[in-house]
């Protein structure tokens, strides 16, 4: 006997597909039908993803065509499942810290950019302008800040909260800060595995007395890896600023501490990107400008990744000495150092201000699948 296709049809009418209230022809379920002589090919596509559903979907159109159409018919039916992905928010999730306002991340791709320096610039400005701020030096295998705030013999003492026992983080020129520096003698190497910098981060965000802060800035490591997204996991971060001086090879990698951000399964703000060492200006010669490392290199890669170019610092002697004594180049009074970190930081204020008016809060990221740890495509 030679089947017809509109024999078929009419028959799966009277089905209904797994999951739908239609019959699986009206549906769309059905997305082929081929017949030959007294074979038949039915192409099914179902959203149940079970084993169950898909026999039970096979047996009924074979027993259906079978007894409407014709009992010695050769069937083969193709079920295809496509179950729909549960949206998993990976945006809003985790928990604050409480008493901290704004947590803002300040992240480079590449090493040697000037990032440690730039956040305790930033910091010591920020308590200039009247905030109370918060350092976490969670660049677990290089910490610097005890050296550039001039504490590393001190020691966070243990305090008691509500009866319990945390640490209270060192403070000095107004800014509080947790490194994991006080806990290692200076010639000591932390060589650790992520899990294990995990925990010790996780130590200092939720077992430290940080009290009430307008801006916590994280200093992360260079790169794109375990501990930012431990970091990441944790906190809630209201925004990143990335640092990246002008040179290509710089820049590269800036994009891609951009593109970390920005993933769908992280998903935190970009507030811009910083410039750092733009050009050079010797103290004999205050009104040249050489650009030693490249010209506007970031500038050009924030208007390209459409996110706000907060600024540019020149490369001076005077910030890396004020770094080693322990003193950041933004104490100084009446300076041009002093003008760009205030220009810089009111930049980075405005834009926490704008992202908190136009965008939900932000909180720690969940990742549960391998997406979080895949590369990024951009």
């Amino acid at each position: 006997m030679k089947l017809n296709k509109q024999d078929i049809l009419k028959a799966l009418e009277t089905i209904s597909a797994p999951g739908e209230g239609q019959n699986m022809v009206e549906s769309g379920a059905v997305t082929n039908v081929v017949t030959f002589a007294d074979e038949v090919i039915v192409d099914i596509t179902i959203t149940n993803p079970s084993l169950q559903a898909k026999k039970k979907t096979e047996v009924e159109i074979m027993k259906t065509i079978h007894d409407i159409v014709y009992e010695k018919a050769k069937i083969t039916v193709n079920v295809k499942v496509d179950a729909p992905t549960k949206s998993v928010p990976n945006v809003i999730k985790g928990k604050a810290i409480p008493g901290i306002k704004n947590i803002i991340a300040v992240a480079s791709g590449k090493g040697g950019v000037g990032k440690s320096t730039v956040t305790a610039n930033l910091a010591v400005t920020l308590a200039k302008m009247g905030f109370k701020v918060g350092i976490l030096d969670a660049d677990i295998y290089g910490p610097s800040m005890p050296i550039m705030f001039d504490v590393e013999l001190e020691r966070p003492l243990a305090v008691n909260v509500d009866g319990k026992s945390k640490m209270r983080p060192v403070e000095n020129y107004g800014v509080k800060i947790l490194s994991i520096g006080f806990f290692t003698k200076p010639d000591q190497a932390v060589v650790w595995r992520g899990p294990m910098a995990a925990k010790a981060l996780n130590q200092m965000i939720f077992d430290a007395a940080w009290g009430e802060l307008d801006f916590m800035l994280l200093d992360l490591p260079p790169g794109t890896g375990d501990i930012h997204l431990s970091i990441m996991q944790s906190l809630p971060i209201t925004g990143a600023v990335v640092v990246s001086t002008p040179q290509n090879v710089a820049l590269a990698d800036a994009k891609k501490g951009v593109a970390m951000f920005q993933q769908e399964s992280i998903n935190v703000p970009v507030l811009g990107i910083i410039e750092n060492m733009a050009y050079f200006t010797p103290e004999e010669l205050p009104d040249n400008k050489y650009y030693i490392f490249g010209k506007e290199g970031a500038q050009n890669l924030a208007e390209d990744l459409k996110v706000r170019f907060l600024g540019e610092l020149p490369l001076v002697q005077s910030i890396r000495e004020a770094g080693d004594v322990g003193r950041p180049a933004a104490l100084q009074t009446a300076t041009p150092l002093e003008q760009a970190f205030e220009k810089l930081t009111q930049n980075i204020v405005e834009e926490v201000v704008r992202r908190n008016d136009n965008l939900p809060p932000t909180e720690a990221i969940k990742i549960t699948t391998m997406a979080g740890c895949s590369a990024v495509k951009k």
